[in-house]
């Protein structure tokens, strides 16, 4: 070990000597590292992916691009922009013969695109906030950040939403700084980006720099800056670009888009735990150092200096972006570890200002020791969970769950060894770096691998096997209403609710099939004697739901002809 610590010394030092050389191609390739295992590999996850994927799909199929349905369903809960962008995604892999609709992947490009412009967008950005070197490092810690990293892997909104975020307030914060230098061309692309993110999900996108902009005028007294953004061209512009839409998407709808997206989704989200997503005050202050691992303890050593510069105007900048948009969150009934990551550039801003700064103010020792116990409890965690789920659902375990263990003992000594040292920006790069053989043995070589999550591709590989070329709209399902199933089967297929409903849609025509969960398997059977008719068994899926923390088993039924 003694041999070995040099040597890894001087090798990180030439990394960063390239990194520093070629700082947009090192972003990429770190991003690349960390977001592409899994990506390919992992089939159509529940609930919001499958979700949006599928309803990008009936586009596709259809060619109706101002509707949003899932099967028979309107989904009126977010705007129409990532499934324009899935959507071009789909068409352009089918153009290049490189993917096609069926592939779940394709749908999760623009999400892996959006996290990789995030993490440019900061440095791009970052550079007039904090300096080069500093805007680099808060790229990597960017990049590392564990919710990123599961974001770009998921086909839906919020890594795309990031980008736009991350480089509207880019903007906003060169017109905070110099606003004699802000161009017209820079408020054009303002206020364009923000339409783009207004598309994606709504108010989110204008909300960071809204409330930003309000903490500055108040805390200043003064807002140079308003001129600067050309507010009285610019938010027409961004209006231009999301009205035609919108007007679209209310006369095909009769106005229930607006009402269900409004009064049920973003309403409901705000006044109670929607979808079961509650969470406690403080919640993203508990959970930060887990989305933002491994470089997330740096931000907490930062944090109470940052405070105690806030007279500074790149840090009140940052301050801004950050405290009233937390603030709004937390008071948010509904909490998901993603919901805080529009603040994530401004936090690691904040951290890799800190520590690039030579006169930065050192932690206290009891600061420094709970940061390492967190970054091993995190470490150490992951390795736990990557064991205990595969093992609690199949009683085995996959190669990456008994790699997770060693890989998080060496990141863990890799940051500890540096924070010893008081190389705050080394311990949080070698931190990324470590990241990328943990995040790969649980997402290419353990999620994917635990058979029984993936109960939708199995049943897909039952009919293709034992009913080919059957029309979604001939089979029917009860007991599993995931969107999952729809994606892998088509929007077509019946969802039924009881045993009763199985039987009955199998004895409505001939070469019907219908999957029947375990629960339901009596009644079914009842009701089919009494239809008179003779189920004839095809196949059977035995998963967990991991969606609502139980096993199911489907019996997969054909009629036989007396």
């Amino acid at each position: 070990m003694t041999t070995l610590a040099p040597r890894m010394d001087r090798w990180i030092s030439g990394i960063g000597a390239r990194a520093q050389a070629w700082p947009r191609l090192a972003l990429v390739l770190l991003c690349l590292a960390l977001f592409l295992p899994g990506f390919f590999v992992t089939p159509a996850t529940d609930r919001d992916e499958s979700r949006f994927s599928q309803a990008t799909r009936q586009m596709v199929e259809t060619g109706d691009y101002i509707h949003i349905r899932v099967g028979e369903e309107e989904r009126n809960k977010k705007p129409v922009g990532i499934h324009w962008a899935q959507a071009a995604s789909v068409h352009l892999l089918e153009a290049t013969g490189l993917g096609t609709r069926r592939d779940i992947w394709a749908y999760r490009v623009p999400s892996l695109l959006g996290a990789i412009l995030a993490v440019l967008a900061t440095f791009h950005f970052g550079r007039v906030l904090v300096g080069r070197r500093a805007a680099l490092l808060a790229g990597a810690m960017l990049a590392g950040c564990m919710v990123v990293m599961v974001e770009a892997h998921i086909a839906k909104t919020d890594a795309a939403l990031l980008a736009t975020i991350t480089a509207a307030m880019g903007l906003f914060g060169a017109a905070y700084l110099r606003p004699e230098q802000f161009t017209p061309r820079h408020a054009a692309a303002f206020w364009v980006i923000l339409g783009l993110g207004v598309l994606l999900k709504g108010p989110i996108a204008p909300m960071v720099p809204l409330l930003a902009g309000i903490t500055l005028a108040i805390s200043d007294r003064s807002a140079p800056w308003f001129r600067a953004l050309r507010l009285l061209w610019g938010l027409p512009l961004m209006l231009l670009m999301v009205l035609p839409w919108m007007v679209a998407i209310g006369i095909a709808t009769e106005g229930r888009f607006f009402a269900q997206a409004i009064g049920d989704d973003m309403l409901g989200k705000v006044g109670s735990g929607d979808e079961k997503h509650w969470g406690p005050p403080g919640f993203y202050l508990l959970s930060f150092l887990i989305a933002a691992f491994p470089a997330g303890f740096l931000v907490v050593l930062a944090a109470a200096g940052a405070w105690g510069q806030r007279r500074q105007p790149v840090t009140r900048f940052l301050l801004a972006w950050i405290v009233p948009t937390w603030l709004v969150f937390e008071a948010v009934a509904t909490k998901l570890p993603h919901y805080t990551m529009p603040t994530y550039p401004a936090l690691m801003l904040l951290g890799a200002m800190w520590a690039m700064d030579p006169l930065r103010r050192e932690p206290p020792r009891w600061l420094v020791r709970a940061m390492k116990g967190a970054i091993a409890g995190v470490a150490f965690g992951i390795g736990v969970v990557a064991l205990a789920v595969p093992w609690f659902v199949t009683r085995h375990e996959p190669l990456g769950a008994l790699l997770a263990l060693p890989f998080a003992l060496l990141l863990t000594w890799l940051v500890w060894r540096e924070m010893s040292r008081a190389a705050w920006a080394r311990a949080a790069v070698l931190g990324v770096v470590a990241a990328i053989p943990l995040y790969a043995s649980i997402m290419q070589f353990t999620f994917p691998r635990i058979e029984a999550l993936w109960i939708a591709p199995r049943l897909e590989a039952v009919l293709a096997r034992e009913a080919p070329g059957l029309d979604p709209a001939q089979f029917g399902i009860t007991s599993h209403a995931e969107p999952s199933t729809l994606f892998h089967i088509g929007g077509a297929l019946r969802l039924l609710r009881r045993g009763e409903d199985a039987a009955r849609f199998l004895a409505e025509r001939p070469g019907r099939v219908v999957a029947v969960g375990n629960r339901a398997l009596d009644d079914f059977n009842r009701e089919a004697a009494t239809l008179g008719i003779t189920p004839r068994q095809i196949g059977e899926v035995a998963g967990f739901n991991y969606t609502r923390g139980r096993p199911i088993t489907l019996s997969l039924f054909k009629v036989t002809t007396p």
